[in-house]
């Protein structure tokens, strides 16, 4: 939830909603709450964190750019993974 008078606060969860729903809601159809979930599942573990590009991360997938982070010698990549 946004900080009273933030709008800006709730923008990476609305923006991650709208790609969730775009990506792999609206294209299927469930059964049930379990397939939903479970489909949904995937889609995250299999495409959203290990192949879909992010602009913020330098257009990595977030598997790859935490691959990096956890690379880097010292506290510094520690710190980044933090943020």
């Amino acid at each position: 939830m946004s900080r009273r008078g933030n709008p800006y606060d709730n923008a990476t969860c609305e923006s991650f909603l709208k790609t969730l729903k775009f990506e792999e809601v609206y294209r299927s159809e469930y059964r049930d709450l379990d397939e939903a979930r479970a489909s949904i599942g995937r889609f995250l573990e299999k495409v959203y964190n290990q192949k879909r590009l992010h602009s913020a991360l330098g257009y990595l997938p977030p598997a790859e750019f935490e691959r990096g982070l956890l690379a880097q010698p010292g506290p510094e990549a520690v710190r980044q993974l933090a943020i």
